[in-house]
């Protein structure tokens, strides 16, 4: 399975949207994807593919499963758009920090050990998703915490949308001293499958802070707030927008897809991973196959 997190230290790089547009990606070459989304803020991916409509409900969640309250079975949370299954963020993520603690403390108080930033990991093993699924996506929050050390744990690898700046180049250093820190912390090790730099404009410096990268970069991709400006206002990945909502097909952002199609299989391939049924890049009338 492949299976890999979605993270940036610096916020308003596209994390989220990356890792929803790789999700269908992946879906459109006929393998099984399942997100986890793990941010506690508002703008996140369960709002951008619109099934954050329980959030502030007394309903069944992730956390619940994580601290081992859980009202039914995992798989019951689950809701698919366009070819993607997604474990949907609920309001309790807020406070998951103090949830896993008080949990920790009980078990250990009965003289159980309880690994605080493994949960995550435990929850889906028990709920059979490396057997069910082909591909695994965490999208946790832009700040260190349980919802990150949980999702690396569960992943093991990284995904990292990057603002080429020199802003940008300071996160993804930031970003190596916090994955030494997990891996000495966690008893794990972490790997980079990618770097993808969003909203490159071509300038000298910015061709120098990638030349200067030591992750792989399978695509750049440029200025694109627009099209994912209409992603969120219209929930749904940039493939669906550009096919559903766009007036016109745009080459620029037919360009973009392409590129999302791409990363995609640069990640399969990682893994050796073979995707059943993959597009032409960018072909956005190859529809979505649903196993």
């Amino acid at each position: 399975m492949l299976a890999y997190s979605t993270y940036s230290e610096a916020g308003g790089v596209g994390k989220t949207t990356t890792a929803a547009n790789l999700a269908v990606a992946h879906a459109r070459a006929g393998l099984k994807p399942l997100v986890v989304p793990l941010d506690p803020q508002d703008g996140d991916l369960s709002r951008l593919f619109g099934v954050d409509d329980q959030r502030t409900e007394p309903v069944d969640n992730l956390v619940r499963h994580m601290i081992r309250r859980p009202k039914g079975d995992l798989n019951d949370l689950i809701r698919t758009v366009e070819g993607v299954d997604i474990i949907p963020e609920h309001n309790m993520l807020s406070d998951l920090a103090e949830y896993l603690q008080r949990e920790k403390e009980q078990s250990e108080a009965m003289g159980e050990a309880f690994g605080m930033h493994a949960q995550l990991l435990r929850v889906l093993r028990e709920a059979g998703v490396p057997d069910k699924y082909d591909v695994l996506i965490c999208d946790p929050p832009a700040t260190e915490g349980p919802h990150l050390y949980n999702a690396i744990h569960a992943t093991r690898s990284l995904v990292i949308p990057v603002e080429p700046s020199a802003k940008g180049k300071a996160a993804v250093q930031g970003l190596e001293s916090l994955v030494g820190g997990l891996e000495e912390q966690l008893g794990v090790q972490v790997g980079v499958l990618a770097a993808v730099p969003i909203g490159f404009k071509d300038t000298r410096d910015q061709r120098t802070i990638l030349g200067e990268m030591d992750y792989p970069i399978p695509e750049i991709i440029g200025e694109r707030a627009s099209l994912m400006e209409g992603c969120w206002m219209r929930q749904c990945s940039a493939f669906r927008y550009v096919r559903e909502f766009r007036d016109r097909r745009r080459d620029y952002e037919i360009e973009t897809l392409a590129q999302f199609d791409l990363i995609a299989r640069h990640l399969e391939s990682e893994v050796g991973l073979e995707a059943p049924n993959p597009p032409e890049p960018g072909d956005i009338d190859h529809q979505v196959v649903v196993a």
